[in-house]
């Protein structure tokens, strides 16, 4: 009896810390469990992002810094909606947003707006949107919900992997067709980080990665003649200097320009004087490296690591599978972003339409990783519940 009677103190002890640890499900106490220090490291990176569209404008807040602020409202609303909604009404939701993604792809193919020799946008109320921005979101909520609900301890049995790897194969594909080989290279790099995150072994990802470097030769034949000339001109740019190698020429000099503290706030003269291409979207960073010099880029670059980082360690500080995979993704898909684009600027990859989160003028973009910062904030907001049958760390 007095055994029993411990044992029920006992489980009713770990009953109580396990309520404790658990957040209160309220609205308001939801609000209060919001990571504000993340947010803030957003709007003053959205802040940037209106510095250097003013000056892309000639000094104005039309055409671009006026509209993405407005853009940017209307998506730090979205986050902090999105950050309240529990973890479980977000793995409901995971299909049918997955699929929405999926659709709005195969739309593209069908009705899309051509542009810069690709299909990537389609007209909704009036609006261009390019759905590969929110496939990848789609994406990484697809495949956290489905390693949630199958355990670590059932990766290692090769059939439970094939389901996820066709959802990440689909989009793939699907984005490839557009063309759009660097978004569609930046879902399949998310699809292989969740996989491994997830505790996919290691036997599994030789066996998988092991063909691709013999796979090169295949791939480039494959490429359409634009996807060429970029790689070509990305290894001599200087053989063509006024066609296909001019952004990246022009995207040199406005770096070097920019010395160490750069030519001054709307004195850029690659930037003012039109000679940098794109100067409102891929090439934003380059107009900051330009006015602000070296010193405002690494400032710029620290941001982006900043919020990087605080992403993995919202998902690192996470107790459940789903949180984890969830802030992975997310975090993951801000770093590619930030990778692509200042390695593409800096010469260091061939160009690509690839822009600076919340920084490059554009509405897909910006919602879409708004959207991605809110199921971020979700898990942060839900870190401290547990997966099914997870034992309390508390003794």
């Amino acid at each position: 009896m007095k055994r029993n009677s411990l044992n029920t103190f006992g489980f009713l002890k770990s009953d109580r810390r396990l309520l404790r640890a658990e957040p209160d499900f309220r609205p308001m106490a939801r609000l209060l469990q919001v990571n504000w220090l993340y947010v803030l490291l957003v709007c003053v990176l959205a802040g940037v992002g209106y510095i250097a569209l003013y000056s892309a404008g000639g000094g104005s807040a039309k055409p671009f810094a006026g509209p993405q602020m407005v853009r940017f409202g209307f998506g730090l609303v979205m986050m902090i909606a999105v950050s309240l909604v529990s973890p479980r009404v977000l793995r409901m939701a995971a299909v049918p947003i997955y699929l929405l993604s999926i659709t709005l792809l195969a739309l593209v193919l069908r009705m899309g707006h051509v542009g810069k020799g690709a299909e990537r946008w389609i007209n909704l109320a009036g609006m261009q949107f390019q759905p590969s921005e929110f496939a990848k979101i789609g994406l990484v909520l697809m495949l956290a919900t489905w390693f949630h609900r199958i355990g670590n301890e059932r990766m290692g049995n090769p059939l439970r992997l094939i389901p996820p790897a066709l959802l990440t194969l689909l989009p793939v594909l699907l984005v490839l067709k557009e063309p759009n080989l660097g978004t569609a290279t930046i879902i399949g790099v998310i699809g292989a980080t969740l996989f491994f995150a997830a505790g996919m072994r290691l036997w599994q990802i030789l066996l998988l990665v092991a063909p691709l470097p013999f796979m090169g030769k295949l791939i480039y034949s494959h490429l359409h003649d634009y996807q060429k000339a970029r790689i070509d001109t990305f290894l001599h740019p200087e053989h063509d200097p006024l066609g296909a190698g001019y952004n990246i020429i022009q995207s040199k000099i406005a770096l070097g320009s920019g010395g160490m503290w750069g030519e001054g706030y709307l004195h850029g003269s690659q930037g003012q004087l039109n000679f940098l291409p794109e100067k409102q979207t891929d090439f934003i960073f380059t107009m900051i490296g330009e006015e602000w010099g070296f010193v405002g880029g690494v400032a710029v670059i620290t941001l982006l690591g900043t919020l990087v980082m605080g992403g993995m360690l919202i998902a690192i500080r996470s107790r459940n599978q789903f949180g984890r995979l969830l802030g992975l993704g997310i975090a993951m898909d801000f770093f590619l972003y930030c990778a692509v684009n200042l390695s593409m600027v800096m010469g260091a990859i061939p160009v690509g339409g690839v822009p600076l989160p919340l920084i490059s003028y554009g509405g897909s973009a910006m919602l879409t990783m708004m959207f991605g910062f809110g199921l971020l904030m979700s898990a942060w907001v839900h870190r401290n519940e547990r997966d099914p049958g997870q034992e309390d760390d508390e003794d």
